[in-house]
């Protein structure tokens, strides 16, 4: 039966059944990070994930509780949401279709087409994804499995905060600043629900593009407000539109506030978390990183826990980032 609350117990549940189906991402630390920052940063590296970020937690944890019967399912996303419904119908054996944007990263297109998926392209400052996919649900007989707003995915999104906190206690660290990336919310409201529960003193900040820093204005204005859509980024996992009615719920509740970082701070997060985690982070993936490096919050002798959110990147934005300042 579906879960109809995002609660600390029902990720925990989730985690349950996702246990053998997921990999239990590790807790990176680099000494020279923590030197050169003065602080204690602990960098969950969700680019290892099973398709190369934390979205296949959600579309498994969400598909895994679908009836035997439903066979068929529909996505819209710019990437990794893509490859993680492709993958979790390829692995239960159901068909996927993606909406996904004509100029989505190939690393991204490839991998979903790996996967099995029917791939319709749209333009993404022409069209409209979500009507496009439920007119293809409805067409198909399919299940939609939403990006971020839908309770199951962001329940499934939170087992990652499950995993920090266990990987946390294990060394007797409690977290003072949680930085997590931001698109339309569903990672960190997961995270957050998770991360509440255990460590209540924590404060969690959502960290998002410059211009799609849609989470960040919400939480000011205190209610949903979104992004002009004529700017662009490099951070393409990020580009939501505004947050979920659902996410935005709970992050107004569990944030502390936003952040928001520029493409060129990315790339330098990007670079540093190859030269000193040894890990491919996609501009996306890199911007909570870039935070702490930016110092755009106090961490100077804090426990800092960084959600590193994916690596699915092309290879001439990563060769970008080898070209930027090292720290």
């Amino acid at each position: 039966m579906m879960e109809d609350k995002v609660s600390y117990e029902s990720i925990s549940r989730a985690a349950k059944r996702l246990n053998g189906k997921i990999v239990k991402t590790p807790l990176l630390q680099s000494q020279y990070i923590n030197q050169k920052l003065e602080t204690n940063l602990f960098l969950k590296a969700e680019n290892l994930q099973t398709i190369g970020a934390f979205k296949f937690r959600g579309a498994m944890n969400t598909i895994l509780q679908l009836p035997d019967s439903i066979k068929k399912v529909v996505a819209w996303s710019s990437g990794n949401h893509a490859q993680a419904v492709a993958a979790a119908a390829k692995i239960t054996g159901r068909e996927a279709t993606i909406v996904m944007p004509k100029d989505s990263p190939q690393t991204k297109l490839d991998g979903t087409e790996f996967w099995g998926a029917n791939i319709i392209k749209y333009d993404r400052n022409n069209e409209n994804r979500e009507q496009i996919g439920k007119s293809i649900a409805q067409k198909i007989n399919a299940t939609i499995i939403p990006p971020f707003d839908d309770v199951n995915v962001i329940i499934g999104q939170g087992t990652a905060g499950i995993e920090c906190i266990e990987q946390l206690e294990a060394i007797n660290v409690e977290p003072d600043i949680v930085l997590c990336c931001c698109g339309g919310g569903g990672l960190i409201a997961g995270i957050s629900t998770a991360i509440r529960a255990k460590f209540q003193k924590s404060k969690i900040y959502s960290v998002e593009p410059e211009q799609f820093d849609d989470t960040k204005k919400s939480l000011e204005k205190k209610e949903i407000v979104s992004n002009l859509m004529n700017h662009n980024s490099i951070c393409d996992a990020l580009l939501a539109e505004k947050p979920g009615n659902i996410t935005f719920e709970i992050n107004k509740l569990n944030l502390t506030s936003g952040l928001a970082v520029s493409d060129y701070e990315a790339l330098i997060a990007m670079n540093a978390a190859y030269k000193h985690f040894k890990i491919v982070l996609e501009p996306g993936g890199a911007v909570a990183l870039a935070a702490a490096i930016s110092k755009k919050v106090d961490i100077k002798n804090k426990n800092v826990l960084v959600i590193a959110s994916g690596g699915n990147v092309d290879k001439n934005i990563f060769e970008n980032c080898l070209k930027t300042e090292t720290i």
